[in-house]
This record gives structure tokens, sequence and C-alpha cells, in this order.
């Protein structure tokens, strides 16, 4: 009896620890799906952190692209822009190489132009009215000195003669007075010069007591009537001077000649 119960409590041990045994078989198989979904979660998480990390350069890589393509376009339309620029001057070099190419020409025209100028220059201030005779013809001479100026320009020799030019085109329009010096009856005299452009020009001695007229026709000065003229001509000098008001004065002044 006694090894009966002996045997019926062994075989209940025995299952006993069978089924422990199974128990923990089952746990440690549970235990091995969860490592290995928890070890795929991880490598999902992972593989989606490298697709997002992917994504992101991606988005930056696109933006770069966007940027650099609009600069690519920017620097089309400016090249464009530049290839026109550069083709005009291009072209401005071209002609200025033609026209220095002509330089020389140009010079050995010019030079003699500027000769025959002062010519023509000094003798029309000898058939002119002969007022401020010293400085005309000391202009005319300092334009002959600078011809042979090795050190002045074609240039500046030609608008010098210019500028003369257009001081004498600028006598007609003046009204002037200046002193001076004159023979009258074999004495020489200082008198006051009243000029009115190139229509008349006048003498009065220091004293007023003599006055006169420069005669196209006699090519001299011819005295006036002192009673006549004297006050006119003495007060043309003080609206040349600006000491008077512009007023009408009755002057000798030539008609000119009526055409055949």
């Amino acid at each position: 009896m006694n090894m009966h119960r002996f045997k019926t409590i062994a075989f209940a041990m025995t299952m006993s620890f069978g089924a422990l045994m199974g128990l923990q078989a089952q746990a440690n198989t549970v235990d091995a799906v969860l490592k290995v979904g928890q070890a795929k979660t991880t490598a999902a998480q992972k593989s989606q952190q490298k697709v997002d990390k992917l994504a992101g350069e991606t988005g930056d890589l696109l933006t770069d692209y966007k940027t650099v393509m609009k600069q690519v376009d920017g620097l089309r339309v400016y090249n464009a822009r530049l290839e026109k620029q550069i083709a005009n001057q291009l072209k401005r070099i071209k002609d200025i190489e033609t026209s220095i190419d002509q330089v020389t020409i140009i010079q050995r025209q010019v030079t003699p132009l500027v000769i025959r100028m002062i010519d023509s220059l000094e003798q029309f201030i000898s058939l002119d009215v002969p007022f401020l005779m010293e400085e005309r013809k000391e202009r005319v001479a300092f334009l002959r000195s600078s011809i042979d100026r090795s050190d002045l320009s074609v240039a500046e020799k030609f608008r010098q003669v210019l500028e003369a030019y257009k001081i004498e085109n600028e006598f007609g329009r003046k009204v002037t007075a200046y002193k001076g010096s004159l023979s009258i009856d074999g004495v020489e005299r200082d008198v006051n010069f009243f000029q009115v452009g190139r229509i008349a020009l006048m003498y009065q001695t220091t004293d007023t007591e003599i006055s006169g007229a420069w005669d196209k026709e006699a090519n001299d000065f011819v005295q006036l009537d002192k009673g006549e003229y004297r006050n006119a001509i003495l007060k043309g000098l003080r609206i040349a001077r600006k000491q008077a008001s512009i007023d009408i004065l009755k002057l000798p002044v030539s008609a000119p000649e009526a055409a055949q």
C-alpha cells in the first residue's frame, strides 16, 4: 500500500515537473518572439530614421538645385548682355583704330589750314578799322609762334586760332574806351579812343580840346568840329566805361555806299 502511494506521488511529481518544463519552454518561446518583434521594431525605426534623413537630404538637394538653376538662368541673361557689350566694344575699337590710322592724314591737312587762317586774320586786321592794333597784332604774332611749338598738339593750335577769330568777331558788338597815343599835327598826343563796334572809331585828347574820327576813304584820322562832337564823344567815353547810362549819341558814322 505504501509502495503504491509512493508511486502515485512520484508520478504526480513527474507530471508536475513535466508541466513546469512545458510552461518554461513556452515562456522562452514567447520571450524569443518578443525579442524578435522588438528587434524588428528597432530596425524599422532605424530604417524610418534613415528614410527621413534621406528625404530631408533629398529636399535640401532639390532646393539647392532650384537655387542653382535660378543662378544659371541669371548668368545666361548676364552673359547674353555681356556678349552684346563686347560686340559693341569690338566695333568701337575697330572705329578707333580706323581713326588712329587717319590721324596723320588729318594732321597734315590741319596744319596748312591753320597757317592760312592766321594769314587771313592778319590781312583782315590790316584792312579793318585800326582799334587796339597793338593787342591784335600781338595776338597774331603769338599764333605764328605757336605753329612751330612741338609741345602743342595740332588740335590746340587750331583751338587758339578759333579763339582769336571769336575775339575779333566780338569786337564788332562792343563799345569800348581805351587810352593810347596819336600823332596830331605832327605832335604825339595822349588821347582817349572811343570804339563803336566796327562802324566808328573816334578819339579825343585828354584835355578834350581836339576830337577826331577814322575816315575809311582817307584811311586816316580826321579832326572833327569841336563844338559839334566834343560833348557826344565825351559822353560816349563815359558810357563805354559804364560811368553813364546808355543814351542816343550824335556821332560821325560813315553811311554804307549804295550798290551800283
